[in-house]
């Protein structure tokens, strides 16, 4: 019986952790490409449309004709206002304190390149309620440098999951991929693995 090969994955990340985040769905990309794009946000951009640019920026730097190619982007939203990356102790302090007490949103985006050259977008949703921080805690969270380049100075995955009073949607959304989704658009768009 002949054997049907198994068509290329590529991931467009500089993301460890969407590497991970893969693997506990048992998908390993036959390579990872580290995109080289510019992530600033663009005046007056909408919070949404910025997180499906940086998506098809990403797989836009990183095309392999005939391979599968998924990018992705996450962003955390207070208000209208997008939370940078944090860079600093300064910058990642501003988020948690900004978020502190506040219900906010987290953003991802998965872009899907086919071998045939179609796209395929989605952009899940997920709501995030942080307990009111104390000084002490932010702190303390500062500290640990867990919060060192996540978008909004903080990782759920980490001390931060004691922040969290309420959460609605999907939760590896929140850590870096929202995994429901990346596995229908692989599935139905004729990816096996």
């Amino acid at each position: 019986m002949a054997q049907v090969s198994r068509m290329k994955l590529i991931l467009s990340s500089s993301s460890l952790r969407r590497l991970h985040l893969l693997a506990q769905i048992g998908i390993t990309p036959d390579a990872v490409v580290s995109p080289d794009i510019d992530e600033s946000v663009n005046r007056n951009e909408n919070p949404r449309e910025y997180v499906k640019r940086m998506a098809f920026a990403k797989v836009d730097a990183a095309t392999r004709p005939g391979a599968y190619l998924m990018a992705a982007d996450t962003a955390v939203v207070c208000g209208k206002r997008i939370l940078p990356k944090a860079v600093s102790e300064c910058v990642a302090g501003d988020c948690l304190s900004l978020l502190s007490g506040r219900r906010h949103k987290v953003l991802g985006s998965v872009c899907l390149l086919l071998p045939n050259g179609e796209r395929r977008m989605r952009v899940v949703e997920t709501t995030v309620s942080f307990k009111k921080l104390t000084e002490s805690e932010i702190k303390s969270y500062l500290h640990s440098s867990e919060w060192d380049g996540k978008a909004g100075g903080y990782a759920i995955q980490g001390r931060a999951a004691t922040f969290v009073k309420y959460i609605s949607g999907s939760y590896s959304n929140v850590v870096g991929l929202p995994l429901y989704d990346v596995a229908q658009m692989l599935r139905g768009n004729g990816y096996q693995w």
